[in-house]
């Protein structure tokens, strides 16, 4: 038979006040109470831990080595429950995000800003990888949420949309694009195009929809970083095209922007998460935050 946490606290009690009705008083245990407590203590664990008198109990020698041992015991047990009450209060904690950059820039900030504001003794970590990496470090365990578009083969994964993103046109102020209220994914040929990485999902959807009109892109260059994209055409080196979120961190008086029609492409965002396991008490709180954001500043 294994002790139980009340006969720890009963032998405790005991040892430091050498008497059954002082102890009983600070375990909240009658003397009778705390007698069975002590009794069943000492039968589980083999042998005399006090010696009695008619005045007082001692320890003996066993009991004495079992002390510091039982201080412990208790205390790791008292911590253990304050840790645990401190993740269910959102008190402490930590949450891992693996998100689209994109979302990263575009979403994620001010709803970490407030979140943290309600609970800053939850650590925060946040990663900024291509979809596919969102969707592996979530499949993995590595992040606990992902901030991605739709994952492919996902049938470990769920998937809860968000907001409703929209492709757009960026070229330099004066281009001729933007004579147009609109422009068509075919009118995008034969300009010089600044692209993002082939790794992207922005330029896997743009690289589709070109094959799908039948027009070639006269690609300048690639690279990784939306500002780039940004910087470049703004100083007239081309044009190119972004999500509308990604457009709105980069806008400057040197670029403007026309929705991208015909066809019209929704591309959906959301939160990636594992179907078999719970999210912690802090990662619920911060999905519900995330999904009160999105019906306000990001209706579908």
């Amino acid at each position: 038979m294994n002790p139980s946490i009340q006969q720890l606290k009963a032998f405790i009690a005991v040892a430091r006040s050498r008497s059954l009705a002082e102890a009983g008083e600070r375990v909240h245990l009658s003397p009778p109470a705390l007698s069975i407590a002590i009794r069943k203590l000492e039968e589980a664990v083999g042998g005399q831990l006090f010696t009695r008198t008619t005045r007082q109990l001692s320890l003996t020698p066993e009991g004495k080595a079992f002390l510091p041992v039982a201080l412990r015991l208790l205390s790791d047990w008292e911590e253990a429950f304050e840790d645990l009450n401190d993740l269910f209060s959102k008190q402490r904690g930590k949450i891992t995000l693996a998100s689209l950059p994109t979302l990263a820039a575009g979403l994620l900030p001010d709803i970490i800003a407030r979140f943290r504001e309600r609970y800053p003794r939850i650590n925060l970590s946040l990663h900024d990888v291509l979809a596919d990496e969102v969707s592996q470090q979530v499949r993995e365990g590595r992040a606990d949420l992902g901030f991605s578009v739709p994952p492919m083969a996902s049938e470990d994964l769920a998937f809860e949309t968000l907001m409703i993103d929209r492709y757009v046109a960026v070229c330099p102020q004066g281009h001729s694009l933007l004579g147009h209220g609109e422009v068509k994914w075919e009118q995008l040929a034969g300009h010089s195009f600044i692209g993002l990485s082939r790794l992207s999902s922005v330029r896997q959807d743009i690289d589709r929809i070109m094959q799908e009109v039948d027009e070639p892109l006269d690609i300048l260059c690639d690279v990784n970083q939306i500002a780039t994209v940004g910087r470049m055409v703004a100083a007239g080196l081309g044009i190119s095209v972004l999500p509308s979120l990604s457009f709105r961190q980069i806008a400057n008086d040197g670029i403007e922007q026309r929705p991208l029609v015909s066809p019209t492409i929704r591309r959906e965002l959301g939160m990636i998460m594992r179907r078999r396991d719970s999210l912690s008490a802090a990662a619920c709180a911060l999905t519900d935050s995330i999904r009160e954001a999105a019906r306000k500043e990001w209706p579908s």
